[in-house]
């Protein structure tokens, strides 16, 4: 699998990053429908159930393609990053957002949600110790600003920010963490087995919660729940992240990651579709408040980024004096 994606990088600068698009495009419209898919299941499942549940159906399937094709294990320091890929996409979204969505809407989440490409612009940054303008940061500051404001118009001001915004808030900052060490790591294993080894890694941990919330409160749900719960474990828990952790990995990172301005947008109208969510002005103009600043932030730092000065070294100073 390296070798493939490395002929895929290396035969045509423009392909390849077209190719990173696209397929970074094709995750992002896989995971538009789980926060719509979610708040049809918690209907008649329970957070817990679903945030588990999935993550161990997912488990399965990565564990089977893992086996039938053969894949070496990660080293030591791969699993130590493995472990804040599953912290952050297997474990922390999923359940911050299935409990978020019991109280609250999925258009409402989508514009907290928003936040998400800008808050992965900065671990990316963070993590590879970028120097980014700062006008990076300033408009990152402004999309943070735009939701919290949004989230508290909606609530009846800044004191009413509610429990399942504060979920949402955790929400992207576990995904931003996971999308961002997945991204990178992705290049070394591989954009599926990455996700793959992270399900397995939490799987453990999955299936005693599963456990525990089924004796709690034995799941009845109604075939279209069954059916939203199912795509929560297939797609947006697993085979989405194929196609994500793949654009991400051919990248540029930075550019790839501005696709998901677009998720806001298609859970925006998902939800008005699926589940009737009325399109109020405060929740379209929240959205494109957040997502402008996102979009600044994640250009500028392809833009402005500047290099770290070089650590010049006692042997590299006495070659440039001679």
């Amino acid at each position: 699998m390296k070798i493939e994606s490395s002929t895929i990088v290396t035969s045509s600068p423009a392909l390849s990053q077209r190719s990173g698009l696209w397929w970074g495009f094709l995750g992002v419209l896989a995971f538009s429908f789980t926060l719509p898919f979610t708040r049809i299941a918690v209907e008649g499942l329970s957070p817990l159930f679903i945030g588990s549940g999935r993550a161990v159906i997912a488990a399965a399937l990565a564990g089977l393609a893992l086996v039938a094709t053969r894949q070496c294990l990660p080293d030591a320091a791969q699993w130590g990053r493995l472990a804040l890929v599953a912290g952050g996409v297997v474990v922390g979204f999923p359940f911050l957002t299935s409990y978020a969505l019991t109280t609250s809407s999925a258009g409402h989440g989508a514009v907290v949600v928003a936040l998400l490409p800008a808050a992965t612009a900065i671990m990316a940054v963070l993590r590879v110790k970028e120097r980014p303008a700062a006008s990076f940061w300033a408009f990152a500051g402004l999309g943070a600003a735009a939701a919290v404001c949004f989230a508290a118009l909606r609530g009846g001001g800044i004191g009413s920010l509610g429990g399942a915004d504060l979920l949402f808030f955790g929400a992207v900052l576990a995904a931003a963490v996971g999308y961002a060490e997945g991204g990178l790591l992705a290049r070394e294993l591989g954009s599926w087995q990455t996700v793959s080894w992270a399900l397995v890694l939490a799987a453990p941990a999955m299936l005693a919660l599963t456990a525990v919330s089924v004796a709690q409160e034995p799941p009845t749900a109604t075939p279209v729940q069954w059916l939203a719960f199912a795509y929560l474990a297939a797609v947006s828990m697993y085979l989405g992240f194929f196609a994500w952790y793949r654009g991400l990995a051919i990248g540029p990172m930075a550019q790839v990651s501005q696709v998901q301005l677009t998720q806001p947008v298609m859970t925006i109208a998902w939800a008005a579709l699926l589940l009737g969510e009325p399109l109020t002005w405060t929740t379209v103009g929240g959205g494109l408040a957040v997502i402008a600043c996102a979009g600044l932030a994640v250009r500028a730092r392809l833009g402005g980024v500047r290099p770290r000065p070089a650590v010049r070294t006692p042997r590299a100073a006495a070659a440039r004096s001679h």
